[in-house]
């Protein structure tokens, strides 16, 4: 199986760690956005995309890169997040299934956040993702990669 992560990971380098610990399990590369290139896309069997929350939001970054892309028949992909409080992730989902995607699982870890009023009282969710979290993350992938490869 061929699979890409698609990351951005900007304030504590926590969606970069989930995604890594992803892509030991289904072998992916991990990139930004800008390193795609958009006509490899179709090469993968699955790909990944994730960020962390922005103002109730996934990364402008990530969103944008998702809507640049042709409207077209594409293989299967995931959607993951991390946050400080529980995610609106069928947003993304939604973007990514408007491009052509089936997306077959999404993955929510909390994380630790100090988006502007919570830098006030030293952020919340401190130590996370922690070790557990990256195990569950592990072991997401490990059902990704079952799933992807018998329905293939």
């Amino acid at each position: 199986m061929k699979a890409l992560i698609v990351c951005v990971s900007v304030s504590h380098g926590n969606t970069r760690r989930v995604a890594e610990a992803m892509g030991e399990v289904l072998e992916a590369t991990v990139v930004e956005p800008e390193q795609v290139v958009i006509d490899e896309l179709g090469d993968y069997d699955l790909v990944g995309f994730g960020s962390g929350i922005f103002n109730q939001r996934f990364h402008p970054r990530l969103r944008n890169f998702v809507r640049s892309l042709p409207k077209q028949q594409r293989g299967k992909a995931f959607v993951y997040v991390t946050s400080g409080f529980p995610p609106q992730i069928w947003q993304m989902t939604r973007l990514v299934r408007g491009r052509g995607f089936e997306v077959v699982d999404t993955f929510s870890v909390r994380a630790f956040d100090t988006w502007a009023p919570l830098r006030l009282v030293g952020g919340i969710n401190k130590g996370k993702p922690d070790a557990a979290d990256l195990e569950a993350a592990r072991v997401f992938a490990a059902g990704l990669r079952a799933r992807v490869t018998v329905g293939s």
